[in-house]
């Protein structure tokens, strides 16, 4: 039987930015960005999960709010491009609670390399895994979006592209 890992990610905007976890890329010298997110641990609810996934990676708190986005990775229907795990991420609409500050946190994960903001109006600019910029502008901008996004259907869009 095949298992899936289940993921939370908090999906915070303030003042047109966005906040995002900055990675090191393993294959060159750039960086790659997240939304704070991970997987879901044994006996934690996917609410749980993204409190502590943004605490964990942004050093922030937050209150979650309702379900914006829905990802999927099927590994076969992506020529295992992201492994062999087959996952769902859950992405919720998030807000920092007040006086909550986002950092590097004190032990972050060895690739990790900052947190940031970084506006609206950038984000097409920078390389955001999984690739759901457009459908992240569309939502804050109050157009029709995809809420449930398939892999295979970004690798697709951007074979079409090239």
């Amino acid at each position: 039987m095949e298992k899936i890992r289940l993921r939370a990610a908090a999906l915070i905007i303030e003042e047109q930015s966005i906040l995002l976890v900055e990675f090191r890329n393993e294959q060159d010298d750039g960086v790659h960005y997240n939304l704070p997110a991970g997987g879901v641990e044994p006996g934690e609810t996917l609410v749980e999960a993204a409190i502590r996934e943004a605490r964990e990676e942004a050093s922030v708190d937050i209150d979650v709010g309702p379900v914006a986005f829905v990802y999927e990775y099927q590994p076969a229907k992506n020529n295992y491009i992201y492994g062999d795990v087959h996952s769902v991420g859950i992405t919720f609409a998030c807000r920092l609670k007040d006086g909550s500050v986002p950092r590097l946190p004190d032990r972050p994960d060895p690739a990790q390399t900052g947190v940031k903001w970084v506006p609206l109006s950038e984000l097409s600019s920078v390389q955001l895994y999984p690739e759901i910029a457009d459908d992240i502008l569309n939502y804050c901008n109050g157009h029709d979006y995809r809420n449930y996004v398939e892999e295979h259907e970004i690798q697709s869009e951007k074979a079409g592209n090239d």
